[in-house]
């Protein structure tokens, strides 16, 4: 499994932790930034990462900011993009069964390292449901409008 990794810099250092772990269990990473803590801004590293995952560059984001709430929205506008940000196990577990998510927020000032390797291995190893969730995906996914649509 293809896997992007971003972060801005309030989320580098559970970045970091996180690409340790997903390297050791033989995924397949690509990390796009940032690589230090110089301050930089979020919304390009949720959609350099958001890009990814729509074009098939990868099969799945996790992307990391302070709060995960910041790059989770700029991933969002990425046509295609299911993107969770989740604080616990069982959000991690039902965004992925429920939701199809392609892609996992966490933030970094507000969630231990321990906490969220776990909440990465759930989100990974958890395969959509489908039946009745299916519509429902379908139906996000329906929302997505162009500017042009709106008028």
């Amino acid at each position: 499994m293809r896997i992007v990794l971003a972060s801005d810099h309030g989320g580098f250092e559970l970045k970091e932790a996180i690409k340790k772990c997903l390297i050791e269990k033989g995924y397949d990473i690509n990390d796009i930034g940032v690589y230090d803590t110089k301050s930089v801004d979020y919304p390009d590293y949720g959609k350099r990462a958001a890009l990814m995952v729509a074009n098939k560059e990868a099969d799945k984001g996790i992307i990391v900011c302070g709060t995960g709430i910041g790059i989770s929205i700029a991933a969002n506008k990425v046509k295609g993009i299911r993107c969770a940000l989740c604080t616990n196990e069982y959000m991690a577990r039902m965004s992925r069964m429920h939701n199809n998510a392609n892609m996992l927020a966490l933030g970094g000032r507000v969630t231990g390292i321990g906490l969220a390797i776990d909440m990465v291995d759930v989100w990974l190893s958890t395969e959509f449901e489908g039946g009745r969730h299916e519509n429902r995906v379908n139906k996000i996914m329906d929302i997505e409008i162009s500017k042009e649509e709106e008028k």
